[in-house]
């Protein structure tokens, strides 16, 4: 059986990682209990006095005031940092100063009642949400919790107690704690100490005893304490990074009771290691202000208790989330029972029935509703009250309502029958159902088209009467299809517009990818995020890019329709300090959310795992809040902008890392060809002028000649060679600059004849012009280099007596120069790498022992400087000709 085994690197990699996050990270300790009184102050002070012992530096950032003089004993000794006075309704509280404490910046900090909900003008709401910002900025945090202050276990403790506690935090900040100590008493001893005063006044601590504090309530906390201890140990003890197979759906409402829905299915989808999601099935629009409070309270929690917000479209609910759930493999579905006032004349199955028989693979779970019955609004008003009134859909549908009455009177004129009239009024209130907005004015339209076809066609005319006792039957039949039409229509109507807003905002997410992947630099991609967003939410949009080297946030780009009085608007110092909040913390802040809620914006960090690249603002209203669709595309476009940002700036580091490795190798090429290349020349003249200098009174005059002339030979080559190494290295550099000038060809070509290898004597050189007034624009120094380096290279590996030819003539606006020459060629294959540096072709030919192939890559990057082309071809019968072109100059004859 086959096992398998973790990389080793990975494995190192991740270890390295997290080391280094509990470097910079603080750690949070949490002193636990189940309720208060039970010591938690008390151990925190005195696990702070041992802290202080060993030399750690303690400061208190906060201690709750109460009347229990063991406790407050325990503060004598240690540093207290003075607490944030602050007025609320005409009365002074005390709240934790965060600046103070990051400003003293001790390594350890005490700070109690770790759920408290702070004053409205302090940073955040929370105070969690203070010591995760101290954590991040690397102090050691003590604090306090009781357990009916955990998030999930809220219901729990309210059917256990009777009592809703108003203050919580998430689970996910107890799970993640580096340490929890339980602190426990029995609960005997606990009732006792608060009959004796030690934790209430007496006339409070009677109350409590009264409600809260009962035995029974104690023993049902202390267990609830006990277990949810034990179970953060299993927690830490296995450290699950996966799912056991289970998806836990839950189906977003505003409903009250969906709160309790949504922590009973954050338990299970823990329990179970498994997947949580919370679909929000979205039908007509609501506008009513309680209704969306609750619907945001409810989507905030479930991202808060870590559920992935999805959102789908439709008015029958049970079908949307059941073709979610078989989409996206959902195991188990927790719904709440419904609570609200049936009416008689309801027989519509409800949800569970109707999810049981659509989906019947699913297990279902409903959670019960405790609250009072309630009357659901919206469907006892048909959901008039979110369509809101209209005297032009009004207007429009008397007039269509009178036009068919007029059609009716031509109709009966030209004596149709009745069912043709019947038919006129089913068109107007089908008709009416499309012009209008909502269901009322249809189905008050098909109510007056009853009376209508009554009174004026039917006998007898003018009255409410019939005589026909057909006719009841007919106005019932008509009044039925009148209205199945309209509510059809509206039906219709309404998929067609949910459709065409699901197309358009799925149409600016693709849009927004396929910018993102042409987009070539980080400006334009920000750029290009910014328009998508203000196209997405039709509302002024920020962007605050970071700059990499200062590591802080550049001046915004704003996009609106008056980007000026905009700019005024959102970009004052206050604003700006909630960015760089953003920035430093990687988190979301501002408008709608719990941090600085006074802001103008909403800022999201535009990021990449750890790595915020730039910080985008949403202008939001102080009571606006953004839509769970539009806000689940916004996240997945600024997490789509991450990612094609973090895309450009590995792309960079990549082109980075290869032309360092490309300095490298030629820096590696260079020394290995000059450790062997440049020793034999250099051997030559140190040997050749040794035999000169030691035996220079016997050798004959023919023998000194011909070491003078290998002396000679082996430092011209090195003349050239040190020409070339500096040419290549002012071009890698970048340094090389042309001195452009028009010069006559035949001038440049002799000059470089002149300064060709010592053997080209031995070979038949020949010049061949179309006109000897030819002139190009040309940096001459570096042109006579190439025409240099090409002849020795034919003279080199050419046999004496050979012919070299060079030619230059126009063609079009440029000068073609051809170099030719009639030795045994190259293959080929060869012919595409000879321009390459450090390539050589048969190192045995010629004077094989040297040659860095150096020489024509120098040419190649000349003539391209220029704006030329160059290469190779075969020579006729046999040989080489290499070619390159410069623009040509005209030659002004004027005197």
């Amino acid at each position: 059986m086959e096992t398998q085994r973790p990389n080793p690197d990975l494995l190192l990699q991740q270890i390295m990682g997290e080391e280094q996050k509990r470097q910079v990270r603080g750690k949070l300790k949490i002193f636990f209990g189940y309720a208060a009184g039970v010591g938690k102050t008390y151990a925190m002070l005195e696990a702070a006095h041992q802290a202080s012992k060993a030399g750690i530096d303690v400061a208190v950032g906060y201690i709750e005031p109460h009347a229990r003089p063991d406790t407050l004993a325990l503060l004598d000794g240690l540093e207290l940092i003075p607490p944030l006075l602050m007025d609320h309704k005409g009365v002074a509280i005390r709240e934790f100063d965060l600046d103070r404490a990051l400003a003293r910046r001790p390594q350890l900090i005490l700070i109690d009642e770790l759920a408290h909900t702070n004053a409205d003008s302090c940073r955040h709401a929370k105070r969690y949400q203070d010591v995760e910002e101290l954590l991040k900025a690397g102090i050691d945090v003590y604090t306090t919790v009781n357990v009916q202050h955990l998030e999930s276990l809220n219901d729990v403790v309210a059917s256990i107690t009777g009592i809703t506690v108003r203050e919580r935090l998430p689970d996910t900040v107890f799970d993640n704690a580096d340490q929890v100590e339980l602190v426990d008493i029995e609960p005997d001893e606990l009732i006792q100490r608060l009959s004796q005063g030690k934790i209430y006044q007496k006339r409070q601590a009677r109350q409590a005893l009264a409600h809260f504090f009962s035995k029974t309530n104690l023993v049902a906390l202390r267990e609830i304490a006990l277990l949810r201890s034990a179970e953060r140990v299993n927690k830490t003890a296995e450290k699950r990074d996966y799912y056991a197979g289970e998806h836990i759906l839950i189906c977003l409402s505003a409903s009250p009771s969906n709160a309790k829905v949504i922590r009973t299915a954050a338990r299970m989808a823990d329990a179970f290691h498994g997947k949580f999601t919370a679909l929000f099935v979205e039908r007509e629009t609501e506008s009513e202000t309680v209704a969306q409070r609750g619907l945001t309270e409810n989507l905030r929690l479930a991202e808060q208790l870590g559920a992935r917000i999805a959102t789908v479209y439709g008015d029958d609910v049970a079908y949307q989330i059941a073709e979610y759930a078989k989409a996206s493999g959902v195991t188990k579905v927790i719904i709440g029972r419904s609570n609200n006032v049936k009416y008689w004349w309801s027989s519509k199955a409800n949800l569970v029935e109707r999810l049981t028989s659509l989906a019947p693979a699913l297990d279902i779970y409903i959670i019960p509703d405790t609250l009072s019955p309630y009357r659901n609004k919206r469907r006892l008003l048909g959901k008039v009250q979110g369509e809101g009134f209209s005297f032009e859909d009004v207007a429009v549908s008397l007039a269509i309502l009178i036009f068919t009455t007029l059609l009716g009177f031509w109709f009966d004129h030209l004596k149709f029958g009745e069912a043709s009239i019947i038919m006129l009024y089913i068109l107007g209130v089908l008709v009416t159902a499309l012009v209008t907005k909502g269901k009322l004015y249809s189905a008050f339209s098909s109510l007056i088209s009853v009376f209508a076809f009554n009174y004026f066609f039917t006998a007898p005319q003018f009255a409410f009467q019939v005589f026909d006792t057909e006719y009841p039957v007919t106005f019932l039949f008509l009044l039925i299809v009148s209205i199945i039409v309209s509510t059809l229509t509206s039906k219709v109507k309404m998929q067609a517009k949910q459709a065409a807003q699901k197309a358009y905002r799925t149409e600016v997410l693709l849009e927004t990818s396929q910018h993102f992947q042409s987009a070539q630099t980080q400006q334009e991609i920000l750029t290009e995020l910014a328009r998508q967003m203000l196209r997405l939410l039709d509302r002024t949009v920020l962007i605050y890019p970071v700059k990499e080297e200062q590591q802080e946030l550049s001046e915004p780009l704003v996009f609106a329709k008056d980007a000026e009085l905009e700019s005024e608007l959102y970009t004052t110092p206050d604003e700006r300090a909630v960015a760089v909040w953003v920035y430093k913390n990687n988190k979301h802040a501002g408008a709608t959310t719990n941090t600085l809620p006074g802001a103008r914006c909403l800022y999201m960090a535009v990021r990449s795992h750890e790595t915020v690249f730039a910080v985008a603002a949403i202008a939001i209203g102080q009571r606006e809040t953004l839509g769970a669709f539009e806000k689940n595309l916004l996240v997945a476009m600024l997490g789509e902008c991450g990612l094609a940002l973090e895309k450009d700036l590995v792309t960079k580091t990549k082109n980075q890392i290869a032309i360092q490795a490309q300095q490298e190798q030629l820096r590696a090429n260079l020394l290995r060809a000059i450790s062997h290349d440049l020793r034999t020349p250099l051997t030559s003249i140190s040997g050749n002028a040794g035999i000169l200098m030691e035996n220079g009174d016997i050798l004959n005059e023919e023998k000194k000649k011909q070491l003078y002339s290998d002396i000679l030979d082996d430092s011209i080559w090195l003349i050239n060679l040190v020409e070339n190494l500096l040419s290549v290295t002012r071009i890698e550099n970048g340094t090389m600059n042309l001195t452009m000038q028009s010069e006559l060809v035949d001038e440049v070509i002799q000059e470089a004849l002149r300064h060709v290898n010592r053997r080209s004597s031995e070979h038949d050189i020949r010049v061949n012009l179309e006109d000897d007034m030819l002139m190009a624009k040309m940096d001459s120094r570096l042109i006579l280099q190439v025409i240099i380096n090409i002849v020795d290279n034919a003279i080199q590996y050419t046999d004496p007596g050979s012919h070299i030819t060079i030619a230059a003539r126009k063609s079009k606006d440029m000068i073609l120069f051809e170099i030719s020459d009639d030795g045994a060629g190259i293959p080929d294959e060869a012919k595409s790498k000879l321009f390459d540096m450090f390539y050589t072709v048969d190192k045995n030919r010629g004077d094989g022992r040297r040659g860095l192939g150096l020489g024509l890559s120098l040419c190649k990057s000349i003539i391209h400087a220029h704006g030329g082309i160059i290469g190779v071809k075969d020579h006729a019968p046999h040989g080489l000709t290499f070619y390159f072109t410069l623009y040509s100059e005209e030659v002004n004859c004027d005197v």
